[in-house]
């Protein structure tokens, strides 16, 4: 039997291509679905319950933490086995995984509906006549964390197979179950307990999907399962220092909010949490490019070393295409877009707030690459170490910010830790290649002229003004970049898919 049915070359560049726009439409489609149902399940279930229902979602969300890194273990392993010719010990992995992500998510399952009754009576404050309701509803939330857990690891083997296609047709339909599903309740029935049903219904359906998904593109996992005992410790020492880095990532993204509660007002949080939740969506599109590379980096570090500074190079190239006309448009128009968006207050306020945290999205989102890079080579220590190092200097830094400039100090702070963030990982990144690209002066120089545009672009007050001076840079950017960050294949090619000819992916 046909251990693997794997595409032809797992870092090619059409391949990665095709799957990055995958994983970009698998991002948008649910966001877009979620702004119209979301009314409609507030009118219908009302504020409390809605509120309950936004829990379930963030929680089911981050059951997948309670794998411990495996399934992101499981995606680096299996293709650095690919690379490697050892494709027939694959099988084992996978199920060792599996087994132990079963095994990881009926003790988070036991454990949360043990804590649930607390939950629900103390912890959170949710209205007596609901706790009953809500009650049940954490429960069915325990009981689908097994299934979240080993759908992760199924996920990252199709990961690890560059299917992103296939995942992407079973991510999109899910993530609009997730939304749409609790609509089809209200006809019958306004209690939380089938809506989470319904959710949990979801995700069981999701395992399915995975699971036949690997069947079909490994057959060697039809037969049956062997446990390799030996093959854990690998998994799980990989995969818990990704666990650090998840766990505290969202640390780092929610503390500046508790520090400015706690410095000058819980008002004040708004006037900061705003811009910044509206400009964090922007991650979107480095993690679609990110997700492909993670595999494909750890693939080439083996084949083809040297294509790998050219994947590395190449992502940040286009990531850096896509965002700063985004970035620009924002820094120029930001009090107008705060007015049309939320009012004159946030205009005032939160102006500077949103220009330094679209200056920081910048390095924020190009580091997203050397992040996964340095992960992919087996090094997601480092990248843990890092995370525990900024805690304690972010939170002085954003207590003294804050103390003397208000929210727009914390988003100074935030702006400098994502950018001294940011030259660490190119730098550590830089040290595992194996030839050294002129990667870091071309970051450099290109960040450094766009933050310079960027300033000159917050400099003007009226409108005219900024209109002119916004199409004057952005044309100036356009052709910089056709004709200085673009080489003649990479030109010849996108001319050919504007066209619609034929026209092979550049690989040099």
């Amino acid at each position: 039997m046909t251990i693997c049915k794997s595409p032809p070359s797992l870092t090619s560049g059409r391949l990665l291509a095709r799957n990055t726009a995958w994983n970009l439409t698998g991002q948008l489609l649910p966001m877009l679905v979620a702004m119209i149902t979301i009314p409609l399940l507030v009118r219908g279930l009302g504020v409390p319950r809605f509120g309950v229902l936004s829990i379930a979602w963030v929680v089911i969300g981050y059951f997948s933490l309670f794998d411990l890194g495996i399934g992101r273990a499981l995606t680096q392993v299996v293709a650095q086995k690919l690379a490697e010719g050892e494709e027939r010990v694959i099988p084992a992995l996978v199920w060792a995984s599996l087994f132990l992500l079963l095994a990881l998510g009926l003790c988070a399952g036991v454990v949360t509906s043990a804590i649930s009754p607390w939950l629900v009576h103390k912890a959170l404050k949710v209205p007596t006549e609901l706790q009953p309701e809500t009650l049940w509803s954490f429960y069915l939330l325990a009981l689908s964390i097994p299934t979240v857990t080993v759908t992760s690891g199924l996920r990252g083997l199709l990961e690890a197979l560059q299917r992103f296609r296939m995942l992407n047709l079973i991510r999109i339909p899910m993530s609009v179950y997730s939304f749409a599903g609790p609509l089809l309740v209200l006809p019958f029935s306004r209690s939380l307990v089938p809506v989470i049903a319904v959710l949990v219904g979801g995700r069981l359906m999701g395992l399915v999907a995975h699971l036949f998904a690997c069947f079909y593109v490994m057959p060697g996992l039809r037969q049956t399962p062997s446990l390799q005992y030996s093959l854990m410790p690998l998994l799980i020492k990989t995969g818990s220092w990704m666990t650090v880095s998840n766990l505290l990532g969202p640390v780092l993204i929610y503390l500046d909010r508790f520090i400015i509660g706690a410095v000058i007002s819980v008002s004040a949080v708004g006037y900061y949490t705003a811009p910044v939740d509206m400009l964090t969506r922007l991650w979107i599109i480095p993690s679609a490019f990110a997700a492909v590379l993670f595999p494909a980096f750890a693939v080439s570090l083996i084949q083809e070393p040297d294509r790998t500074t050219l994947l590395l190079v190449r992502g940040t190239k286009y990531i850096f295409f896509i965002l700063f006309p985004i970035l620009l448009a924002v820094v120029a128009f930001a009090p107008e877009i705060l007015y049309s968006w939320l009012g004159a207050n946030f205009a005032q306020n939160g102006t500077a707030v949103l220009r330094w945290v679209a200056a920081g999205m910048l390095c924020s989102c190009l580091a997203q690459l050397p992040f996964t890079m340095i992960q992919s080579a087996g090094r997601a220590d480092v990248t843990a170490k890092l995370v525990l190092v900024e805690i304690p200097l972010y939170v002085i830094a954003v207590w003294l910010l804050t103390s003397s400039m208000g929210v727009t100090g914390a988003a100074i702070a935030w702006a400098g830790r994502v950018s001294l963030e940011g030259i660490f990982l190119f730098f550590y990144s830089h040290r595992l290649l194996p030839r050294k690209p002129k990667l870091l002066g071309k970051v450099a120089i290109a960040t450094a002229a766009a933050m310079a545009v960027l300033y000159l672009a917050a400099v003007p007050e009226k409108l005219m003004v900024k209109a002119i001076f916004f199409t004057i840079a952005l044309v100036a950017f356009g052709l910089t970049s056709w004709w200085w960050g673009l080489k003649h294949n990479e030109r010849v090619f996108l001319m050919g898919t504007a066209t619609g000819a034929s026209a092979k992916i550049p690989t040099n």
